[in-house]
């Protein structure tokens, strides 16, 4: 059963549907911006619409099976982090794009909000909010960048795998944040790059 679960969460979560909204659009993504065929290079390429659509779809491939998966209790204890992990990975390498995905941002949104019935994505949320409010207090009111967006991303996820801690949830769901962690950090490297060579 956590073999054919872990395989359909993948699946799911490779369906790149910013990438193929792209492409009826006339825009190959990965030809475009930055090369991500997510949904905020949409966004960039085709607009609000668009975009949007792409961010709530890519979402969805997180957290209907998350919420199929928690409500049937076919899986569950530390077995949850395969497929919870699988539909992070599935949008971060999909075959659908050469193996070449996204940034996993909002189908880890979707993937949490399946999974705790939108307590920890919420959490997330405040988390990022708060971080990027600070930034801007100090950069006095000015734009961030995509090196520091990425930053307040994978910097919001370690924070929420301690509040995770703190707030006493259990260890699967503690260890799933450190691998969704561990998974935005390598999603958004080039960017953590740049923030490295600015500060140094």
């Amino acid at each position: 059963m956590i073999i054919l679960w872990t395989a359909a969460a993948f699946l799911a979560g490779s369906l790149m549907f910013s990438y193929w909204i792209g492409l009826a659009k006339n825009h190959n993504l990965q030809e475009y911006g930055d090369g991500n065929p997510g949904a905020i290079n949409l966004w960039k390429a085709t607009g609000f619409t668009y975009g949007m659509a792409g961010i709530v779809l890519d979402f969805l491939k997180g957290y209907l099976p998350m919420l199929w998966l928690h409500h049937s209790g076919d899986v569950t204890g530390f077995a949850l982090v395969f497929p919870a992990a699988a539909a992070i990975l599935g949008h971060i390498f999909s075959p659908f794009t050469g193996w070449k995905g996204g940034k996993a941002i909002a189908v880890t949104f979707g993937v949490w909000s399946g999974l705790t019935g939108f307590a920890v994505s919420l959490a997330y949320a405040i988390i990022l909010a708060v971080l990027l409010s600070v930034t801007r207090l100090i950069n006095k009111g000015r734009s961030t960048s995509s090196e520091t967006d990425a930053f307040h991303v994978v910097l919001g996820m370690l924070l929420l795998s301690i509040y995770l801690v703190l707030d006493n949830y259990s260890w699967p769901i503690v260890l799933l944040g450190v691998i969704n962690f561990i998974l935005l950090s390598y999603s958004h490297r080039k960017e953590l790059i740049g923030v490295k060579d600015v500060n140094h």
